[in-house]
């Protein structure tokens, strides 16, 4: 017996296998064709739901952006949880940790991908800036933040992070650990926090271990 779906759930399907392909195969090594196999579909209904490869993987990109947002709204709304454990757990749901998001930021890299790219950028932001912004709000109701200009703090911040750790790969070790170190020391002092709040948040966003602190470390080495 056929089964007949909505185009919901038909578009679903394709993203599902497609991203599935992207992760394992490349996005480069992955056709039209490819997909249109594995989903068993005819190429006239892949095409009447995309126009193209590029376009699949723009819908992947804006599924995947939807649900980071959900999921960091929904943290941030566990009222019960105190605030910086709050905003530790929402910047931890930002981290990419599987194949297909690996896949997805190796295409963002691209430059024929700018514009995708681009709008990547743009719904994170656009989604995430009130949710941190209102993490920081409470963070100054309750004592643990000071600053008169959280969503400007925010905003900031999340440019900033976006351009600096976007791509880190050409970095030699010792200008990682610098550049995330001093990242970590201005944005404590954008959010009017005592030195090493953030640090022991932060740090693990970006693969680094915490390490022993130190009696007046100044030092950049994460070591």
């Amino acid at each position: 017996m056929r089964v007949v779906k909505t185009a919901s759930e038909r578009r679903n399907e394709i993203l599902d296998v497609a991203g599935r392909l992207f992760a394992t195969k490349g996005f480069g090594n992955t056709s039209i064709l490819d997909i249109q196999k594995e989903t068993g579909i005819a190429r006239g209904t892949l095409y009447y739901h995309f126009k193209s490869k590029e376009d699949i993987l723009d819908s992947i990109i804006s599924r995947m952006t939807q649900k980071l947002a959900e999921k960091a709204t929904a943290i941030a709304d566990q009222k019960e949880i105190p605030v910086l454990r709050r905003l530790t757990a929402v910047i931890m749901a930002l981290h990419v940790d599987h194949d297909l998001g690996h896949e997805i930021l190796n295409q963002m890299h691209k430059p024929e991908n700018a514009l995708m790219h681009q709008k990547m950028q743009k719904e994170l932001s656009d989604s995430l800036i009130p949710v941190l912004t209102g993490l920081v709000e409470e963070g100054n109701a309750g004592g643990v933040c000071n600053t008169l200009y959280p969503l400007e703090v925010v905003e900031m911040t999340f440019l900033y992070a976006c351009t600096a750790f976007d791509d880190l790969a050409g970095d030699s070790v010792r200008e990682r650990q610098r550049r995330i170190v001093a990242f970590i020391y201005n944005l404590e002092r954008l959010l009017g926090m005592e030195e090493g709040s953030m640090r022991a948040v932060l740090l693990p966003v970006f693969g680094e271990a915490q390490p022993e602190r130190r009696s007046h470390d100044k030092e950049t080495n994460l070591e």
